[in-house]
């Protein structure tokens, strides 16, 4: 039996700063922001409030939908670049404050292709009898390592986590086929910098997410015995909306099997793709049955697809 998704859960900041905000700090505008990224707000963790407390959240509503109790999970993966130290892991954290005491805990970093990295390690470990249960999470607060006098970057990213239940489901459902890459020699492209702030060359950043995304895409329907005419939803990394719509034209889907979020949320990176994905499940446009793709791209330069065949 396949692994899969049994629940989701997602946790954003109360806080909103809208482009307009943000026009009031630094030399750009609304307009600007709007049709170069499809961004219009971010939300924006407090100072007290960092990545485990919303990941803590977020595994909270995935254990409730998923019908799981804290003491059956086996192993904690939560894909973040923004832990809270440099040790204990988030996920050591998260197993304490869950009281999920059976589980072996771990971080993946992975950047934003982290929530797939971590999908498909647990699909790995369920599918091998391992585990029964994966917590999968992804949790990031890049607010604090976002540059905000830089205009290039601040306008882009916000903090926020997902999460997922991932255990066996029934046949011909779950995760059918996953794609995981990486090309170190991009790292110079997209990294932490000097003085701990996110820098990005988006002009290289952008030619390689417009060609990687959708190719890998079609890569990973290909692994799993399906062509682009079998897909019935696209939720792909929330960073670009150009990026995203090239994602979508190489798939040849219609606009409405697109998942578009990042307006509301912005780029949370290893959290953009659960969160997403729970807001698509939530408004009824994911449906058993359906055949859903996830891609995504990130720093390291990193990207993976997983493709699923949704139900339980």
């Amino acid at each position: 039996m396949n692994a899969g998704i049994l629940g989701l859960g997602k946790y954003v900041p109360e806080k909103i700063v809208t482009n307009f905000d943000l026009e009031k700090v630094l030399d750009t505008n609304d307009e600007w922001i709007r049709t170069r990224t499809g961004i219009q707000e971010r939300r924006i963790a407090r100072e007290d409030e960092d990545s485990s407390d919303m990941a803590f959240e977020a595994a909270k509503e995935a254990l409730e939908n998923s019908g799981i109790s804290p003491e059956q999970i086996g192993l904690i993966l939560v894909a973040t670049v923004t832990p809270d130290r440099a040790f204990p892991s988030v996920a050591c954290q998260l197993q304490e404050r869950l009281g999920a005491s059976n589980a072996a805990a771990m971080d993946i970093s992975a950047a934003c292709s982290g929530f797939i990295y971590a999908l498909a390690t647990a699909k790995l470990y369920v599918e091998s009898n391992s585990y029964d249960y994966v917590l999968v999470v992804g949790a990031e607060k890049l607010s604090k390592i976002t540059d905000w006098k830089d205009r290039n970057t601040a306008v882009l990213f916000g903090d926020g986590a997902s999460a997922a239940i991932v255990g066996k489901v029934s046949e011909g459902r779950g995760i059918l086929a996953f794609e995981l890459g990486a090309d170190g020699t991009g790292g110079k492209y997209l990294n932490m910098n000097d003085d701990n702030f996110i820098y990005m060359n988006g002009r290289e950043v952008f030619k390689f997410a417009v060609r990687q995304m959708g190719a890998t895409a079609l890569s990973v329907l290909e692994k799993a015995g399906l062509s682009k005419e079998d897909v019935d939803f696209l939720v792909p990394h929330q960073a670009n909306i150009r990026i995203m719509e090239a994602a979508r034209e190489r798939l040849e889907l219609e606009e409405d099997k697109l998942s578009k979020r990042i307006h509301k949320y912005g780029n949370t990176s290893s959290s953009s793709i659960g969160i997403a994905l729970k807001d698509e499940l939530d408004e009824g446009k994911i449906k058993d049955d359906d055949i859903v793709v996830l891609v995504g791209f990130g720093g390291g330069l990193t990207w993976g697809g997983a493709v699923i065949k949704w139900g339980k």
